[in-house]
């Protein structure tokens, strides 16, 4: 239902991602666009915890029709596949359609020669 509206904002996403290692990334979107996909009907936009390790989404937390959409798509497009392979990332969007990414990655390990 959701995933045109998501194609749309791709573009930004993807750079959100390979930003999101500095810190948290946010992402104002337009309340028509979503809307819009709905056909009039009342749902919730807002979700939190979308949880992708390494392209997988979490399956422990139930998430809502717009965060399912939104993890498909990442996995389904080959550059976003690839910036999010090997990474542990999440997303939430409020009430307002501020879409936050944030990287949970942790550093990597100091190899055994970096340390002689």
């Amino acid at each position: 239902m959701f995933t045109q509206t998501w194609k749309k904002y791709l573009p930004v996403i993807a750079i959100l991602l390979k930003r999101s290692a500095g810190s948290e990334q946010k992402l104002n979107m337009n309340f028509t666009d979503f809307e819009r996909a709905t056909g009039g009907r009342k749902i919730k936009f807002s979700f939190t915890h979308l949880q992708l390790n390494n392209g997988r989404i979490n399956s422990e937390i139930k998430q809502a029709a717009v965060a399912k959409d939104l993890a498909d798509l990442l996995r389904e497009d080959a550059m976003t596949q690839k910036l999010i392979a090997g990474h542990y990332f999440e997303f939430s969007l409020n009430n307002d359609l501020q879409l936050s990414i944030k990287s949970n990655t942790p550093p990597a390990e100091a190899s055994a020669d970096a340390e002689l």
